[in-house]
């Protein structure tokens, strides 16, 4: 028995090495170029679902403070838009990626619109919330925040209300980027 539990340790462990990373995932950027998370390797992340006709749209202006902030020290925030909710981002990629630079000057990287829940959630997400993924438990809203490590590891999650600006955020980035 110890040893058909010390096996099932070790397959256990092996398993979890060669889960791929997050930043292997596939994606594709606000003008639908391939890319993915590797892009961004050995910087501190705050990926972020968005939506244009939100009540928390305002938060964009909070996003793009946050990463001229801190983008010279190796940060960056990743704006996904999403219509999942409240059918609140029904524009294209191009519209979207207008509003955006026009109402709220985002620099930031953008990326193709996609799902956050439900049975089309991109892989991104289903490795940051599904069963086995970093944070259980579906995305409850637009604007709802994954604070990824330098080495591409989900490191904390803050919900929709919670404001970029917020104390709890600066300080989580500001602690990862150490």
């Amino acid at each position: 028995m110890k040893l058909l539990s010390t096996a099932l340790c070790l397959l256990s462990a092996i398993a979890l090495q060669a889960a791929p990373s997050i930043q292997d995932i596939p994606l594709k950027d606000i003008d639908g170029k391939d890319t993915s998370l590797k892009a961004y390797s050995g910087k501190v992340l705050l990926v972020v679902n968005v939506a244009s006709q939100c009540g928390l749209t305002k938060q964009y202006k909070e996003l793009q403070a946050l990463h001229e902030k801190f983008k010279d020290q190796g940060f960056a925030v990743l704006g996904f838009p999403c219509n999942d909710f409240g059918a609140q981002e029904p524009g294209s990629n191009e519209e979207i990626k207008q509003f955006c630079t026009s109402k709220f000057s985002v620099s930031f990287p953008m990326f193709d619109k996609l799902h956050v829940k439900g049975p089309q959630q991109h892989a991104l997400y289903a490795a940051l919330t599904g069963k086995e993924g970093a944070f259980p438990g579906d995305v409850k809203w637009n604007f709802g925040k994954f604070l990824i490590g330098k080495d591409g590891k989900p490191l904390q999650r803050f919900e929709p209300r919670t404001t970029p600006d917020d104390a709890s955020v600066v300080s989580a980035i500001e602690k990862a980027l150490k």
